[in-house]
């Protein structure tokens, strides 16, 4: 039976009585061993789940900091074959981490489905986030994931009513909710919409799923107030800041 990771690091942060922190890496970045180095890096820091960020040539819903770092992965030969290659071989390191592939759909569907199904399973893949792939069409990809005991992350952006929130839910384990705190793109933010609270509060009231606040997190203080009112907190570009820098990535 396949192991609920993403459950059970929720489930473990609650009766710790903090958020889960999702930590956000691009594979590939600044390079191939440094990013996979990045992912033990985290997980010290006290990463509960990883996404690991596949590289794209279009990633229109990222900011200055991902978009680079996912050309600089391209360059290096970073592709979504050779990110579940370093995936398998992190989970062989990291038995206990949960692993979310967070990727947009065009280099799955060029993978093909299936295949992609069977080597995120291979590579001991959690659960798989697309990015560009809304509700009404992620139904073909949810068939090949569903039965490998994948699950699926869906996006809630800062302008969805309350009923498709809870439709976007219907039907998903080993999962959750990730909230986008604010509308644009991926990036550190000095301050978080005053309304965020109580929209995250609501989203808890109609799901099932826990719920992880991503989208401006960049400091401590920040995934502190977040877990005030979300089950946890995702933070990618300012730990991929820090990476490109040479620095160590964590949160300060």
């Amino acid at each position: 039976m396949k192991r609920c990771r993403i459950t059970e690091a929720f489930r473990k942060a609650k009766a710790e009585s903090r958020g889960a922190f999702t930590a956000y890496l691009t594979m590939g970045c600044p390079t191939p061993e440094a990013g996979e180095k990045a992912v033990g890096d985290v997980i010290a820091a006290g990463a509960d789940i990883v996404e690991i960020g596949v590289p794209f040539s279009d990633p229109f819903a990222d900011g200055g900091v991902i978009r680079s770092a996912s050309y600089e992965a391209i360059r290096h030969g970073m592709t979504l074959e050779k990110s579940l290659a370093a995936a398998k071989r992190l989970r062989e390191r990291h038995p206990d981490t949960g692993f979310v592939l967070f990727s947009y759909y065009n280099p799955i569907f060029s993978f093909g489905t299936g295949r992609f199904a069977d080597a995120a399973a291979d590579a001991g893949i959690d659960a798989v986030l697309v990015v560009d792939l809304p509700l009404e069409e992620r139904g073909e990809l949810l068939q090949a994931l569903s039965p490998k005991g994948i699950g699926y992350i869906p996006l809630i952006a800062p302008n969805t009513p309350l009923e498709r929130v809870k439709e976007i839910g219907e039907g998903l384990e080993n999962s959750f909710l990730y909230v986008m705190t604010v509308k644009g793109t991926t990036g550190e933010r000095t301050s978080l919409p005053e309304d965020l609270a109580a929209r995250l509060e609501e989203i808890r009231s109609v799901s099932h799923l826990p719920v992880a606040a991503g989208f401006g997190i960049s400091t401590k203080a920040q995934a502190e107030e977040i877990s005030r009112h979300a089950d946890g907190y995702i933070v990618g570009s300012a730990l991929v800041k820090k990476l490109m820098r040479g620095e160590k990535p964590c949160l300060s």
